[in-house]
């Protein structure tokens, strides 16, 4: 496989797109309280689709997209040697170990106000690139598909299974399945949604068909490397739509639903990402057509995507700031004339411009932050 192609600017403008976009929705829930916000930018109840289930999904699968580029030329040379191994195993703790505290930073500060919590979004992302990274080593290309295809066919009856704690089967009730049972027993009251039909969004058997998530992004990976630009873009186009239309039709039995990462949630947001990433690699991968429009867009994006870990860390901990007098007072001076929808984007906005420029200034001192 060729891998001495150069950097695609593609895949850092998708990554800093899906984090400006995490951390839009994270912002729109944190100021929710205080004004309505636009639907679209907080996450459904339970099954459907809105903007804001859209973005996490996205970057998990450049997670993947992003480990034939990074450890394509160490398994060619070396294989899945004791160094290689080591690598992948404590970026993958170092990953769970930064989730859990950015998780838990709330309770650190208060042990009795709530409880801790395992997972999140960096857990999960850290177990789904530790798999996702192993199997690149351990097997080819098409046993990868095989073993995602089974993940995503056997995760519908493995949801299905009767609750051992008795609650009654259905994937389309918040909380009815057997994947939130497990989460409750196992884990007790250390999960993000509480009582009796509680569960983690981001929990244990949910992480399996996200490490599929992630095996999808490998093979686009593996793709973009090995063709021309414009095959590649039309192809991936294609695998896009594809994805999407039969995660559409998976959805009216099998429900697409976050908080589960149901199949049918996999399929439909890796095929949206698929033809953002294909519209992108058309638009952006070839310099000499690159307009004023592609310019504005990497450098709106790349400081967010060459920095992902370090935007998404500092965001986690200055979330508050969206909700300061600072950053409210011009939404409070136009809600009467704009409403509050459009006027809540902009202490939201203003933030984001704050995380944006400190991993511009990142960016111009060529400090990437890695785990």
């Amino acid at each position: 496989m060729e891998t001495t192609r150069e950097r695609l600017l593609s895949l850092d403008v998708l990554r800093g797109l899906t984090v400006a976009g995490m951390i839009l929705v994270n912002s729109a829930a944190g100021i929710n309280g205080r004004a309505e916000v636009f639907p679209t930018l907080l996450h459904s109840h339970w099954q459907g689709l809105t903007l804001a289930d859209v973005v996490f999904p996205a970057f998990l699968m450049m997670v993947g997209v992003s480990i034939p580029a990074a450890l394509g030329r160490a398994r060619d040379e070396s294989g899945f040697d004791a160094a290689q191994r080591s690598k992948i195993f404590w970026r993958t703790v170092r990953l769970f170990l930064l989730g859990f505290i950015l998780s838990n930073l709330w309770w650190m500060a208060d042990f009795k106000a709530i409880d801790w919590r395992l997972f999140g979004v960096l857990q999960r992302i850290g177990l789904a690139y530790g798999a996702a990274a192993t199997l690149f080593f351990l097997c080819g290309p098409r046993v990868r598909l095989a073993i995602l295809a089974a993940i995503l066919l056997l995760y519908w009856p493995l949801t299905l299974i009767p609750s051992p704690d008795g609650l009654a089967t259905d994937l389309w009730i918040r909380g009815h399945n057997f994947v939130g049972a497990v989460d409750r027993i196992l884990l007790g009251n250390h999960l993000y949604v509480k009582g009796p039909e509680g569960y983690d969004p981001e929990g244990l058997l949910g992480t399996l068909p996200a490490i599929a998530h992630c095996l999808i992004g490998v093979a686009i990976g593996e793709y973009l490397l090995a063709n021309p630009l414009r095959r590649a873009s039309g192809r991936l186009a294609i695998a896009g739509a594809a994805m999407l239309v039969a995660g559409i039709g998976w959805g009216f039995v099998f429900p697409v639903v976050k908080d589960i990462w149901s199949s049918s949630f996999v399929l439909v947001t890796c095929g949206i990402a698929t033809l953002a990433l294909a519209l992108l690699h058309f638009w952006l991968d070839a310099p000499a057509e690159r307009g004023a429009g592609a310019k504005l867009l990497a450098i709106l994006a790349l400081p967010f995507g060459i920095n992902a870990i370090g935007a998404y860390v500092l965001h986690e901990v200055t979330a508050n700031m969206v909700g300061w007098d600072l950053l409210t007072a011009p939404f409070e001076a136009t809600r009467g004339t704009i409403g509050d929808q459009l006027a809540s984007l902009i202490p939201i906005l203003l933030y984001m411009a704050f995380i944006w420029a400190a991993m511009l200034w990142l960016r111009g001192r060529k400090w990437i932050v890695k785990i």
